[in-house]
């Protein structure tokens, strides 16, 4: 695998230099934290975005992040110590933006255990292999700092010695970004030997991957970062006790440290006053597809996924009628049909109760002009051909899921082999030692479930049409 760790190590200038004013943070920002009275969700206030720069408008060097507020008060933030970081973490109800949703100030606090010698490491998936996921690239092309600062913070919460942001291998203008942003950051004495001023010493690395899906998750990213095939290890032990070059690692998602110097600087009850009971904050959502506008967005969490279409893609195409359905997570997620489209919520617990899930909120719009079974088909072909081969049930199931999808888009099938292609769904889902088996599972189950009616009809009308060609040929 081609990758290379980079650094460039620069002789610093006092942080004090990057410091601005109070008056200035707050003339050009300022906080809105009311609620409706009826608690609706969404329509989130521009001064509430935390990433103030996702279109590219704005420089996204360190003068126009300064500008923006990042960098402001980190010293402070450091200073404050492991325990109060992960406290206003845990108080925002953050969870992991990187699919499994899981808590972030929780999962930080398990690498702080008794010092055995060996450091600790803080990596940051952005692999951002999902099809349909777009979100953390914006972040590291035109807000770079976000993330840097965001590794040092959450690296001090963790007591981790460097960073390694493991970065997707076609990700080349948002390589580039990010490495100047970490030269910038060196070249101000943020990050590197005595942080910030801070007498806290952090390293941040880029290392570049090699495309393979599989590399997303955490185990196979870390075989990957020591120069091994990208396969996933067996747990435990987890990361968090043996990670990379043997070492407790935490592993977290772009966005999910990026989010966490906001948290800090505004406090945990401010991110916490965004969406329902845990499922809190603000989110980044990628809308691609069947929309007019498609977008990448920061909304509030537990926006419904009517408004958030509406809003901001400008609806669907040929109108809300004219929906066919919504994979509202990723690929890896079950797709969802128009009726339950028009009432659910954009977050994690809403979204499982319909029997799918929020993943990356890289929300993927078909309208009815989209053939729904060879869509999935297409996905199904992903997965057989991303599957690393290390476990049995993904290695021959995704190939098998594959040729019978395959066959159900022209209709080539029998009727009965709907409800097998779901018990062999079940039989790699939850078999294998890391989630692509179940990302290979659910589309197809979620095909099944709402749209059944659609595979009988392609099968009866082939069966049909084949039996008038054979009595005409005879």
């Amino acid at each position: 695998m081609a990758s290379l760790v980079q650094r460039v190590v620069r002789h610093a200038v006092p942080a004090a230099a990057l410091v601005r004013p109070a008056v200035a943070a707050t003339a050009s920002r300022t906080f809105s934290t009311s609620r409706p009275a009826d608690k609706s969700y969404g329509g989130l206030a521009d001064q509430d975005r935390i990433f103030q720069n996702l279109y590219g408008l704005h420089d996204w060097g360190l003068k126009g992040a300064l500008k923006r507020g990042s960098w402001y008060k980190t010293k402070e933030i450091v200073l404050k110590g492991h325990e109060w970081i992960l406290k206003e973490v845990k108080e925002s109800g953050l969870r992991g933006r990187g699919g499994a949703g899981f808590p972030s100030g929780l999962k930080w606090s398990f690498m702080n255990k008794p010092d055995d010698g060996r450091p600790k490491y803080l990596v940051v998936n952005a692999d951002e292999g999902e099809p349909g996921t777009c979100k953390d690239r914006e972040i590291m092309r035109h807000d770079p700092h976000t993330l840097i600062e965001g590794c040092l913070i959450a690296g001090r919460a963790m007591g981790a010695r460097a960073a390694y942001i493991y970065i997707r291998g076609e990700f080349f203008l948002e390589a580039n970004n990010l490495q100047v942003a970490i030269n910038e950051a060196y070249d101000a004495g943020l990050i590197g030997k005595n942080a910030c001023g801070t007498g806290y010493d952090f390293d941040v690395y880029m290392h570049r991957g090699a495309g393979a899906y599989i590399c997303g998750e955490e185990t196979s990213l870390i075989e990957s970062i020591e120069g091994k095939s990208g396969k996933p290890r067996l747990k435990p032990p987890f990361p968090a006790d043996v990670g990379v070059f043997g070492c407790p690692t935490t592993v977290a998602n772009v966005e999910t440290v990026a989010v966490a110097p906001e948290i800090c600087r505004r406090g945990g009850s401010w991110f916490a006053s965004f969406g329902r009971e845990k499922n809190h904050g603000t989110k980044l959502f990628a809308i691609s597809g069947n929309v007019n506008k498609p977008c990448v967005v920061e909304e509030e969490m537990s926006i419904p996924l009517r408004e958030l279409l509406e809003k901001h893609c400008g609806g669907v195409k040929g109108g809300w009628d004219n929906l066919l359905g919504v994979i509202p997570g990723g690929a890896s997620v079950p797709v969802i049909p128009q009726d339950v489209c028009s009432d659910v919520l954009m977050d994690f617990d809403a979204l499982v109760e319909v029997k799918s899930g929020l993943g990356t909120a890289a929300v993927i719009v078909m309208d009815k002009s989209q053939d729904i079974i060879k869509c999935i088909s297409r996905l199904s072909d992903f997965y057989q051909h991303e599957s690393c081969g290390q476990c049995t049930p993904c290695r021959e199931g995704t190939g098998w899921l594959a040729k019978i999808m395959r066959r159900f888009v022209t209709g080539d099938a029998r009727p009965e082999e709907i409800d097998m292609m779901i018990e062999l769904s079940k039989q790699i889902e939850g078999h294998t030692i890391c989630a692509l088996g179940d990302a290979a599972a659910w589309p197809v189950q979620g095909l099944v479930r709402h749209y059944r009616p659609e595979i009988e009809q392609r099968i009866a009308d082939f069966h049909a049409a084949n039996g008038e060609a054979q009595e005409a040929t005879a």
